[in-house]
């Protein structure tokens, strides 16, 4: 069976918990190991699964090694998904298993420690933004950080802020770390992968232009809702090939941007080997790059900007697709003013501003 995470919200206690995917259904992954210690005789079973198989994605990956191998024994007792497989019970007997298409999926970490971009990795990306006429280069290496408040779950909905007039999207293939470590060479990276997901930079490219004037990227990548990810986390000893997993991103249906892994330039490893300069931690996402196709690199990229009422769906194989509605910002008259006094700030160069 591939083991697939997500973070759901359960829909009696409202909490956000580790589920695996489970054919159509999601199995609360701590409840179905703590109905498995209690029926194997341990008095304090909920106790002690919270501690070994924690029910918050971000505690599971921080626990390690006990983590993964009590996720074994629980996915030993579900076996394979079959219609009408009997569904396993909590300590209490109470139910565990809820079908896929009714719970709300969180992003697959909620809060990461930090998102690392890696920019310009798939070379093709970075030819058609020469091609496209980008007045700035896009070398290798080139990275930025994402904030974790910009991060939406992969239902939720895109916000189109009204500083940008040019929104566009950046499907991803994320790395989900899940042993921290710095320095760590390439040969020992996969050992710190947890798995992968898939992620989608929103970037607002007017607000970029202008920043990367000073070589700086900030707000064009990290307003809110900016950061979609998910709709789970394919551990990595069940991604497949992960340098060759078809990619696809859609608006409305039309393939926008369509391309695969074996078209990266700097392999997973070495990008993993690479940021671990700065100190990996479980829960960080590093992002692999984008593929060509994006709105601000085509020749005319009006009919391409993304605007409210767009539905984006991102795809990459043996992970999933996530569906993501934009809708317009909606501003309480107090943000209104706020915005209204200070918009001029974000829609044009302040330099002689600032030296006055």
């Amino acid at each position: 069976m591939k083991r697939q995470l997500a973070t759901y919200v359960h829909p009696r206690t409202g909490d956000d918990r580790v589920g695996l995917m489970w054919g159509d259904r999601i199995v609360d992954v701590s409840a179905a190991y703590a109905g498995l210690l209690a029926r194997a005789g341990e008095r304090d079973a909920v106790g002690l699964a919270g501690k070994e198989l924690p029910p918050a994605m971000l505690a599971l990956l921080q626990r390690g090694d006990d983590a993964w191998r009590a996720l074994d024994r629980v996915v030993e007792l579900l076996g394979e998904p079959a219609s009408g497989a009997p569904a396993p019970a909590g300590p209490d007997a109470e139910p565990i298993v809820f079908d896929a298409a009714t719970v709300k999926l969180r992003a697959p970490v909620p809060r990461p420690g930090k998102i690392i971009h890696t920019a310009g990795n798939f070379r093709e990306h970075a030819r058609e933004g020469s091609q496209g006429g980008w007045e700035f280069q896009i070398p290798p290496w080139i990275s930025f950080l994402k904030c974790t408040s910009s991060i939406i779950g992969p239902d939720d909905d895109i916000v189109y802020p009204e500083l940008t007039e040019k929104l566009d999207h950046e499907i991803e293939l994320a790395i989900v770390i899940g042993k921290g470590g710095r320095y760590i060479p390439p040969e020992r990276a996969w050992e710190h992968i947890a798995g992968f997901t898939v992620f989608n930079d929103i970037s607002a490219r007017d607000l970029q232009a202008r920043e990367m004037k000073s070589g700086l990227l900030n707000l064009g990548k990290n307003l809110d809702t900016f950061a979609p990810f998910g709709p789970c986390m394919t551990l990595r000893d069940d991604i497949g090939d992960v340098h060759d997993l078809k990619i696809e991103l859609r608006v409305n249906g039309d393939p926008r941007q369509v391309s695969s892994t074996n078209r990266l330039s700097v392999k997973i490893p070495e990008i993993v080997s690479h940021w671990s300069v700065m100190r990996l931690e479980p829960g960080d996402i590093i992002s692999t790059g984008t593929v060509s196709g994006v709105a601000a690199f085509r020749p005319d990229p009006t009919d391409f900007w993304l605007k409210p009422g767009d539905l984006v769906e991102c795809e990459i194989e043996n992970i999933g697709t996530m569906r993501n509605r934009l809708v317009a910002d909606e501003l309480t008259p107090e943000q209104r003013s706020w915005l209204d006094a200070r918009r001029s700030l974000f829609a044009s160069d302040q330099t002689d501003e600032f030296r006055k």
